[in-house]
């Protein structure tokens, strides 16, 4: 259990498990969300799920991936997903709250954190969620035949800690993610990055290319270089359905942006397509970016 605090000085213990790599998961309930829960590992927020209402997106990054899963299909259409990185199985409880009935795999590297989570925060018990354990590269190399060329939507959201592994950043790993995709399937990448965006342009370019479509989402402050945050970047063989995702971007409490076009070609222009001989892990960002709020935490 990990320990902190109330106002009134009383201890409070939350449930925790050690992980794998000797990192400490912890979840911790929303002070200001009733029924919702938040996954930290190591130090920093990794999830957050609404037990009562999974259909309901907090961090903004996520929102943002959401909005890109609203607009795959018609509304309430099922789709097979993979999910390359679990943690609380936030998006997964997404897809299958807003499309009952989806086909849905997790690749997961630490089975502890599957184990702790499930027993934490169980799955919706009607959810047709498969849960592969290894590295996502590895298992998304070795996945059935029968699911190649069939996937309507991979989510790669890996961390180590606090940063992506370099290995699932380079055109070969995107080339692997592209054999596994339908025609008109959709790739979402969680991108951490700070001053001067050279790892979000890096793999903007790098998906650039692999995939002819490509579009990114952040907010301004991030597109200005003036933060370390987080840019989600879609890729796919098709053109993006995209047309009213500006709209739900700007409608977010944090606005948006979409970068396509001319100026996703200035965002990238000179920027290196990452290869395996040449990939790096996302920077590292300031303990103090994702620091958890608590009062005399021990």
């Amino acid at each position: 259990m990990a320990r902190e605090r109330d106002r009134r000085g009383m201890r409070i213990e939350h449930p925790s498990a050690r992980l794998s790599d000797g990192m400490l998961a912890t979840i911790e309930p929303d002070r200001f969300r009733p029924g919702s829960h938040v996954l930290i590992v190591d130090g920093t927020p990794q999830s957050h799920v609404d037990l009562d209402d999974p259909s309901y997106l907090s961090f903004e990054y996520v929102r943002r991936i959401g909005h890109g899963i609203d607009l795959l299909a018609p509304a309430g259409e099922a789709i097979t997903a993979v999910h390359l990185g679990g943690g609380a199985f936030t998006l997964p409880r997404y897809v299958e709250a807003t499309r009952p009935g989806s086909r849905q795999q997790v690749v997961e590297i630490d089975s502890g954190l599957v184990e702790f989570v499930r027993r934490e925060l169980p799955l919706p018990r009607s959810a047709s969620i498969r849960v592969r354990h290894g590295d996502a590269r590895e298992v998304l190399e070795k996945l059935p035949t029968g699911i190649l060329g069939a996937v309507d939507l991979v989510v790669v959201d890996v961390f180590a800690g606090a940063r992506t592994p370099a290995h699932v950043t380079s055109a070969e790993f995107y080339r692997a993610v592209a054999g596994v995709l339908a025609p008109r399937g959709v790739v979402a990448v969680n991108i951490a990055d700070g001053a001067g965006l050279a790892f979000a342009r890096s793999q903007a370019a790098t998906l650039a290319h692999v995939f002819p479509a490509v579009a990114v989402a952040a907010d301004p402050q991030m597109l200005k270089a003036k933060r370390f945050g987080n840019v989600v970047a879609f890729a796919s063989a098709s053109e993006l359905p995209f047309e009213t995702m500006p709209r739900l971007l700007a409608g977010d409490p944090v606005a948006a942006k979409l970068v396509t076009g001319r100026e996703l070609e200035n965002f990238i222009a000179g920027a290196a397509v990452a290869t395996d001989q040449t990939a790096t892990r996302s920077p590292a960002p300031a303990r103090s970016v994702f620091a958890v709020d608590r009062r005399a935490a021990e």
